[in-house]
């Protein structure tokens, strides 16, 4: 890459920073994509699962075809940085990086665009709402992989924390299947100098809460991984009134299928028996989202390779991680790989999803070249 090349690309991503876009409300962002790959040169369909688009570049006769993916949203926190690109909009930002991933696939675009030596067809995939919305799920709804039948596909998340532009590639699991876990308690409201009158909710939502809790250390395979967090709770507008009705929310994780029906099996159980023993109703309800992310063993050779031609460093012994990604439902669908790429030193607050986390513009020429070396080195395999 070319100082001149990555001097834009940082200067596109502090754009993409100061201007972030919610989930399912990215129509500037991709926006701003399509007039950056019309710049380049490179055609493009737009609208593809919402605010999505797919760029292609075709060389040569070969005919292979590689998809690379980027994220475009951003997340309801208030920015924290100081930073002189730091958010326009109040309460949203990049604390994730999309920004970073998205100004890196147009760096590998315009890599790709000016290089001779492949052979083939490469999709450029900017999707919309990857933050718990669906939109790697709308764009192969919309007829991603029927439009543009890519036969692998390859993406990185950003990763503080681990030295920046160094390439983690693993074997089989990488990231988590997740889901929300919403809880109503149901109880009888009434002054709270008469409990004897009322079934409290409250009560029974902190019993709910500590039992839920022994649920991966007593229920799970220790060897097994999973994850219940139980992060919000809701009830009583008076402090002399016991409520009518609590509500919990969380989420969980994990690497298996069965941990799942381990998790969801006790979950209902224990509902069930605070129910009874304190007289309220309780109606646990839990939605799965995204699935376990899972590299397929030839693309995660693929994506070591392309890291080790781009001159980077490799790790292959990082644990995975119990964050979730929604690249898994392209996972579900073709063989790939999904990296990370060090950003570098983790600081107090600038941990993904921090408000006072920021891109590492630095590794911009990793993150692209890697991206643009997958997709030729994937082509080269054919």
């Amino acid at each position: 890459m070319t100082p001149e090349l990555h001097q834009k690309l940082t200067a596109w991503r502090r754009h993409l920073h100061a201007h972030p876009e919610l989930s399912l409300q990215e129509k500037a962002t991709a926006a701003f994509v399509q007039e950056k790959l019309t710049e380049l040169g490179i055609p493009f369909e737009a609208g593809v699962g919402g605010h999505g688009v797919v760029a292609t570049l075709t060389r040569g006769q070969a005919q292979g075809r590689v998809g690379l993916r980027a994220d475009m949203d951003a997340l309801p926190i208030t920015e924290d940085t100081g930073l002189p690109y730091a958010s326009t909009t109040p309460g949203v930002m990049h604390a994730c990086g999309h920004d970073g991933h998205t100004a890196s696939l147009l760096g590998a675009a315009a890599l790709l665009a000016t290089d001779p030596s492949w052979s083939g067809k490469v999709d450029f995939i900017f999707q919309p709402a990857e933050e718990g919305f669906g939109g790697s799920r709308a764009m192969v709804a919309a007829g991603l992989f029927e439009r543009f039948p890519m036969d692998r596909v390859f993406g990185f998340h950003n990763w503080p924390g681990l030295q920046a532009g160094t390439v983690a590639v693993h074997d089989g699991v990488v990231m988590a299947s997740g889901g929300r876990v919403s809880i109503t308690i149901d109880g009888h409201a009434g002054h709270a100098g008469m409990p004897h009158l009322t079934r409290d909710p409250v009560m029974a939502a902190g019993h709910l809460i500590v039992a839920l809790q022994s649920i991966v250390s007593r229920s799970v395979d220790p060897l097994d991984t999973a994850v219940l967090s139980l992060c919000t709770l809701e009830g009583g507008t008076a402090r002399n009134q016991i409520a009518g009705r609590v509500a919990i929310g969380g989420t969980l994780r994990y690497h298996r299928e069965a941990v799942k029906d381990v998790l969801l099996a006790r979950i209902g159980e224990i509902c069930a028996g605070i129910a009874t023993s304190f007289g309220v109703k309780v109606t646990p309800e839990t939605v799965i989202g995204v699935g376990v992310v899972i590299n397929t063993p030839a693309e995660a050779d693929l994506a070591r390779l392309a890291a080790e031609k781009v001159q980077t460093p490799v790790r292959r012994d990082l644990a995975p991680s119990m964050a979730g990604e929604d690249f898994a439902h392209y996972l579900a669908h073709r063989p790939g790989a999904f990296v990370w790429i060090g950003n570098g030193e983790l600081r107090d607050g600038a941990e993904l999803h921090g408000p006072r986390y920021d891109f590492n513009d630095a590794i911009l020429p990793v993150a692209s070249g890697w991206m643009a070396e997958v997709a030729k080195t994937a082509l080269a395999s054919n």
